[in-house]
């Protein structure tokens, strides 16, 4: 999946280092709108967008688009620590809780402006969850989410190459073992029928800033350890107790496993330094029908692999770690993120043009705007069929729906908030990517939503804990995503196991565990 590029840097890495795509920056002021919008490379000038006419003639002066699709948070550093913010800044989690715990005063409360953005208020209304994913433990609203409605419990499966299974007379793997077998026998069996050499596993790129989606940390749902959004920064809830995968054992059973793979030539020799886009086309072949990647993980068959190979592939249900493995296997579960995307756009608390700026922020959550925001223009990529019923078209050019989306309009990054009381006819990747949870549902119904899964997006933290455990994080990750990659390439888990835990521990990471625990009471009493 063509994931957020925010999403995909933050808790997870699925957007990997995305190219430069930018276009001319306004240098502010009362006579045009400044809106900086984090996009993925693929995505074509806003200026190309019908939709964005409409915006401009909202805020009654011109709009000039600042468009970064790399290194969002060397620049948003820079940025924010000279105090220079664009009039608003549009991007699913762009600007973070920890960014606003630091910076908050370089941002619009929007807690009293709420009469002037209607869509905004209304939707809150029609959705208290986005209430509290909005409002700061202080009781401002800096930044505002969406609703994105359709999206299934889980954006991550796992996939097989089942023609290969087949030439080689192999049976669909269940377990760690069977799998290790499978991917020996796609390296030196031939599977293709070509020669050509082929790539047993593959999996996204990992970031410093932590873990995320179509990673090979979803091998800890063989393990019964519960993810969710990918695995961000290593937190998890399990039966309502916070850990750490990044010091659990089951963490090292998976680097174990996995640098058994690479060892042996399983795992492609990229994997630790590709980018998403080297990851995404190293899976679709080289285009004459013959596939190149066995085992891997991603958004949906049609995207991973393309139109030309993707029938070859099989989603798979979790593997269990062991032969006779009594203890439930569980899965990621990405619903609360994907469907209540957080920190969507902010307001400049300094724009010399607010009334503009509010009203643009306004008509993003309007009914069909929102729709464009996230599938493409009215007439190209919908057809609206009445005032309440719409059609997602496919590309003429038979382009697969994800790309066709994120290369039409900003997609999942863009604000929006998607009616449950309008009908649409979805694009036919959302209804694949619901098909092919079906394998993995048992493991998702072994997860208790309350007790397995953090909720993250609706808990707000003080900006004193906030940016205690930021800094945790840092000196945190700084050793773990170092080892992870140590680890694959050239083992020693086992050995270094004991102090690795140690000096991870020593960074603070269980005040964190402990900071996010209390937390976690405290919410769940609130609903009670």
């Amino acid at each position: 999946m063509l994931r957020s590029l925010a999403a995909a840097t933050a808790v997870t890495a699925a957007g990997g280092t995305l190219a430069a795509c930018s276009s001319g920056s306004g240098s502010g002021g009362s006579n045009q709108l400044r809106i900086l919008v984090l996009k993925h490379p693929l995505t074509k000038p806003m200026a190309q967008m019908a939709w964005t006419k409409r915006l401009e003639d909202v805020a009654g002066i011109p709009i000039a688009w600042e468009e970064v699709s790399a290194d969002w948070d060397q620049k948003k550093s820079t940025m924010l620590a000279a105090g220079d913010v664009p009039d608003l800044i549009v991007g699913t989690g762009a600007i973070s809780d920890s960014d606003l715990a630091t910076y908050g005063t370089l941002f619009e409360d929007l807690s009293d402006d709420l009469d002037a953005i209607p869509n905004v208020k209304e939707m809150l209304a029609a959705k208290p969850e986005l209430t509290a994913l909005a409002t700061q433990s202080s009781g401002a609203i800096y930044a505002v989410p969406g609703y994105k409605r359709f999206w299934p419990p889980t954006v991550q499966h796992q996939y097989i190459n089942r023609q290969w299974l087949d030439a080689l007379g192999l049976e669909m793997p269940t377990t760690w073992d069977e799998l290790y077998d499978v991917l020996v026998a796609f390296k030196e069996g031939d599977p293709t029928g070509t020669g050509a050499k082929v790539i047993p596993m593959d999996w996204s790129p990992v970031g410093t800033t932590g873990f995320g989606y179509f990673q090979s940390v979803q091998l800890l749902g063989s393990t019964g350890l519960p993810l969710s959004s990918g695995g961000g920064q290593g937190y998890f809830l399990q039966d309502g107790k916070v850990s750490n995968f990044l010091i659990d054992e089951r963490y090292r059973d998976v680097m174990v496993f996995l640098s058994k793979c690479y060892a042996a030539g399983l795992i492609s020799e990229e994997v630790l330094t590709q980018d998403y886009s080297a990851y995404q086309s190293a899976a679709r072949g080289p285009g004459d029908g013959v596939a190149t990647v066995g085992f891997t993980w991603g958004w949906t068959r049609s995207d991973r692999f393309g139109p030309e190979i993707y029938e070859q592939y099989e989603a798979m249900p979790v593997l269990a770690q062991k032969a006779g493995q009594t203890a439930p296997v569980a899965w990621s579960y990405d619903g609360f993120g994907e469907n209540f995307p957080a920190n969507q756009i902010v307001v400049s608390a300094s724009t010399p043009n607010k009334e503009a700026a509010l009203k643009v922020l306004n008509a993003f959550y309007d009914q069909e705007m929102s729709l464009q925001v996230l599938f493409g223009d009215i007439g190209p990529n919908i057809e609206k069929v009445d005032e309440s019923t719409y059609k997602v078209l496919p590309a003429e050019d038979g382009t697969d729906p994800s790309t066709w989306k994120w290369t039409s309009t900003l997609a999942d990054n863009g604000p929006m908030w998607i009616r449950d009381d309008i009908t649409v006819e979805l694009p036919t990747d959302l209804q694949e990517a619901i098909d092919e949870t079906v394998p993995l549902q048992p493991a998702i119904d072994n997860m208790d939503l309350e007790k397995d899964v953090y909720p993250t997006q609706f808990i707000k933290m003080t900006a004193e804990d906030i940016s205690a455990m930021a800094l945790v994080n840092t000196t945190m990750l700084n050793t773990t995503q170092t080892k992870f990659a140590d680890w694959i390439t050239n083992g020693g888990v086992e050995e270094q196991w004991d102090d690795y835990l140690a000096t991870v521990k020593a960074s603070g990471i269980e005040d964190n565990i402990a900071k996010m625990q209390q937390y976690y009471d405290d919410y769940m009493a609130s609903k009670q």
